[in-house]
């Protein structure tokens, strides 16, 4: 691959103007420049360059950063309470929030026609995010600034979606574990067994997966039903981790 165009002083300025607000305690600072450019570039803008590179990157940095935070900030909690939490905060609608937060926009070089395009900012947002995130790890060689950077934000969603009962998609959850192991997509049976719309317990839904069972929930609708089957698999598959049995699909081989 080419070596990157020189960056113009006016565009670093930008740029190291942006990192600096990012942490509380003094900014971000970024050993390199180019792969920070090269994260707000979107492929839009037609340069040889662009954030897709390190958006795929930048995936797999935040989902490893983020289970640190967890082991560090939230040990108390099950492997299914991490599994749930985690999906949340590396979420495309948590990145695209933070994007906005941060301003990201700002320094986001796009196309003319993608720059009209309202309908796609969140999702612009959300890849530039992500990008960043595998530009600063390129350009620092370390979790450190990303940790410096979101743990901040984590805490503030953590204690939010914790306090909330209903916070964590278990659905989610369930299926970054199973596909975490290299096993299949849960699937989910419903039935409505209910006497009329009113009724909170009218479906019944059973969680299976690599041909076994997991778990059973009910809810008013569907999507409650399966809420409450993903929860109950994950308990189950969290005592299956403590009492060391075999209640849950093992990695295939």
């Amino acid at each position: 691959m080419a070596d990157p165009e020189p960056i113009s002083t006016r565009r670093r300025r930008e740029l190291q103007r942006f990192l600096a607000q990012l942490a509380p305690d003094g900014g971000i600072e970024a050993g390199d420049l180019a792969p920070v450019d090269e994260a707000l570039t979107h492929t839009s803008a037609g340069l040889p360059r662009n954030h897709e590179r390190l958006e795929f990157l930048g995936d797999a940095v935040l989902r490893l950063a983020a289970a640190e935070y967890l082991q560090r900030q939230h040990p108390q909690l099950s492997v299914g309470q991490h599994s749930a939490l985690r999906s949340l905060l590396v979420s495309d609608a948590w990145l695209a929030d933070l994007g906005e937060r941060c301003g990201i926009e700002q320094v986001l070089r796009v196309g003319r026609r993608t720059s009209h395009d309202r309908s796609a900012r969140r999702t612009l947002r959300a890849e530039a995010t992500e990008a960043l995130i595998g530009a600063l790890y390129v350009s620092r060689g370390s979790l450190e600034p990303i940790h410096r950077w979101l743990t901040p934000h984590w805490q503030r969603s953590s204690a939010a979606i914790l306090a909330d009962r209903h916070g964590c998609n278990w659905k989610s959850a369930l299926q970054e574990w199973s596909q975490g192991r290299g096993l299949g997509l849960p699937r989910y049976d419903c039935r409505d067994e209910g006497s009329g719309h009113a009724d909170p317990q009218r479906f019944q839904c059973r969680v299976h997966l690599e041909g076994r069972e997991l778990g059973q929930g009910r809810g008013g609708s569907r999507r409650a039903a399966e809420q409450d089957a993903a929860r109950m698999a994950l308990d189950r598959i969290d005592q299956t981790a403590e009492d060391g049995s075999s209640g849950a699909p093992q990695r295939s081989q």
